[in-house]
């Protein structure tokens, strides 16, 4: 019996939305499927490398936006974290640990003098996922031949801690939502626009905000020395500056904790994206 996979709406080139013999939608990806006119059947399945079912939607814009080499090293990285971990991990980390990956190449072109510190505490407390984040960075120089700082192992090793506990800040924590959505308030009136709150770039906003909630919560957050650069965008985006102070403030008058000026040139960053995305 032969089996055909139905490839129904391409993504990009290499990725495409498909139905498998019994009629379930799965992305899957592969070497050209996205080139032949749609619709079409696939015969050759040893031309499809990863499949995923039931992936949000939201991801779709992802892989439109992330390099192929990226979301296979990132797929590759999972794989081999299952088996270090010897855990479920949440389905969509493939796709936030490539989001991550891309973004932090990006960050570190753009804002080259951006440090963030090591945290020797997070490679006490959780040194499986610290090495974790070792191997992947590692693999991006082996890959990209591009050399990520020693900050990103830390991050990465919070990806995989946030993915065993399926990147959820406790459900029973009320004020994490309504800081969310108060903070997405603050940046619609500072920039008179109107997020769309089932687009891609929202969600992935929302994803880092809770990351940085998170951080704040358990005494994790970013301190190093950034003056320059945090100066230089104070200065030249002060609308970015004031809404990442608003936000700031609103968290400090939630939770009780107050943002290093690290932390508040992270968000920065992100408030910079999510609005330029939206405008």
């Amino acid at each position: 019996m032969m089996f055909i996979m139905k490839i129904i709406k391409k993504i990009n080139n290499n990725v495409a939305v498909c139905l498998d013999a019994n009629g379930h939608e799965l992305v899957a990806f592969g070497n050209g499927i996205g080139f032949p006119k749609m619709p079409y059947e696939l015969t050759d399945l040893s031309k499809i490398s990863m499949t995923f079912y039931q992936l949000n939607a939201h991801y779709h814009q992802l892989l439109m936006e992330i390099p192929q080499d990226i979301l296979e090293i990132s797929a590759e990285i999972v794989k081999t974290a299952q088996f270090e971990l010897n855990k479920t991990l949440n389905p969509n980390m493939v796709f936030s640990l490539a989001d991550h990956l891309h973004f932090a190449i990006t960050r570190m072109k753009k804002f080259k003098d951006l440090k963030l510190i090591f945290s020797y505490d997070i490679q006490q407390l959780y040194p499986r996922e610290t090495n974790l984040g070792r191997y992947t960075v590692q693999l991006i120089q082996k890959r990209l031949l591009i050399t990520l700082p020693e900050s990103e192992i830390t991050t990465i090793a919070m990806h995989f801690v946030n993915a065993q506990e399926e990147i959820a800040i406790n459900e029973d924590e009320p004020n994490v939502e309504e800081l969310i959505v108060r903070s997405s308030e603050i940046i619609e009136q500072t920039f008179q626009l109107t997020l769309n709150k089932e687009a891609f770039h929202y969600n992935r906003f929302v994803m880092h905000l809770r990351y940085y909630i998170k951080r704040m919560q358990q005494e994790e957050q970013f301190i190093d020395s950034n003056d320059t650069l945090f100066r230089t965008m104070k200065e030249t985006l002060p609308s970015i500056y004031d809404c990442a102070t608003a936000i700031a403030t609103l968290i400090y008058q939630t939770l009780g904790i107050e943002s290093t000026e690290d932390e508040l040139l992270y968000l920065m960053i992100h408030i910079n994206r999510i609005v330029k995305n939206t405008q």
